[in-house]
């Protein structure tokens, strides 16, 4: 299973809501050759670490591709950057993020810019509610633990609201 990270918390002159951005996120990534097979709902989430800019809007997508990890994320960098995404400092706002979380079993120690699972998966309530909504049965591959296991787990804190 390969599952992405989607978020944002920013717009354009074209996209009115970070929702909009994403959904055409998606579509943009489906124009590429990558079929998305599934998503979760979005859910609006506080910034982490804790700061003034605005809350964010995170998803999580299954995608069926027959590129290779590394070429993936190089599409989904392109995605990011057809929406305005600027590389400035760390946890900086940004109009579109798009995290490669998982690709299949695979684990990537990261010496040639990739790392998978996704380092911080298993910290983050913005990426592990989703993902227990639409893949509950996925199973972190050095952990073993599913996202709903993680997720219970994690210390309280982190706001994560769904939006409906």
């Amino acid at each position: 299973m390969i599952l992405a990270g989607l978020g944002s918390n920013m717009t354009t002159p074209q996209l009115s809501t970070p929702e909009e951005l994403l959904e055409e996120s998606i579509k943009s990534m489906e124009t590429r050759g990558i079929t998305v097979s599934g998503r979760s709902s979005w859910f609006r989430s506080a910034p982490v670490p804790v700061s003034d800019q605005p809350w964010f809007v995170n998803g999580v997508a299954k995608l069926v591709t027959d590129l290779s990890p590394w070429r993936l994320l190089a599409l989904l960098h392109d995605v990011e950057a057809e929406y305005g995404r600027l590389r400035s400092v760390p946890n900086a706002s940004r109009t579109l993020d798009l995290d490669l979380l998982a690709y299949d079993d695979l684990i990537v120690d990261g010496t040639d810019g990739l790392v998978l699972p996704h380092p911080r998966l298993a910290e983050r309530a913005f990426v592990l509610q989703p993902l227990a909504q639409l893949a509950p049965e996925w199973r972190h591959p050095v952990s073993g633990l599913t996202a709903g296991e993680m997720l219970a787990g994690l210390p309280p804190g982190q706001r994560v609201e769904r939006l409906d």
